[in-house]
């Protein structure tokens, strides 16, 4: 629970600081050398609006185990990471990695890369977490039902 509300904070911060800086979001997005033009825009759109919906469902259900929100985020923690490694790899220079937009702008370095990792490390977590609580009612299940067969025999 206190990793969705984290994540979800991050994420309402990303996607305001992204949605305040629209105009300048699709040139951000260009510079990773993947994307130009319409292309640019509609991914800061997708992003964008995945990173709203993903902070508001973590942010008022954060107890909630919807895969939804779940899927939203991993494709926004891998699309970050992709194009981060991606223009790592090839050396490009950017001044901004554009996750915050305009602001709290931070150059494309090797500690963005780990940043990336961590959010897919995250992503990870939450999708191991629901396999290990709808686990715990069958190991309760069979273990009281175990008991009382002992106390039976």
């Amino acid at each position: 629970m206190i990793l969705r509300i984290a994540l979800g904070a991050v994420l309402a911060a990303m996607a305001l600081g992204q949605l305040a800086s629209f105009d300048a979001m699709p040139t951000i997005l260009t510079t990773y050398g993947l994307t130009s033009g319409a292309a640019s825009t509609a991914l800061a759109v997708a992003l964008i609006s995945a990173e709203a919906v993903t902070a508001a469902w973590f942010l008022a259900r954060p107890r909630s185990r919807a895969a939804r929100p779940v899927w939203l985020y991993t494709g926004v923690a891998a699309v970050w990471a992709a194009l981060a490694a991606q223009a790592f790899a090839r050396g490009l220079v950017l001044d901004n990695c554009g996750c915050f937009g305009t602001y709290a702008a931070q150059p494309l370095r090797w500690y963005v890369l780990v940043e990336d990792a961590l959010m897919l490390l995250y992503a990870w977590l939450l999708w191991r977490g629901p396999r290990r609580v709808r686990a715990a009612p069958l190991t309760i299940r069979a273990s009281t039902a175990a008991q009382t067969q002992q106390e039976t025999h």
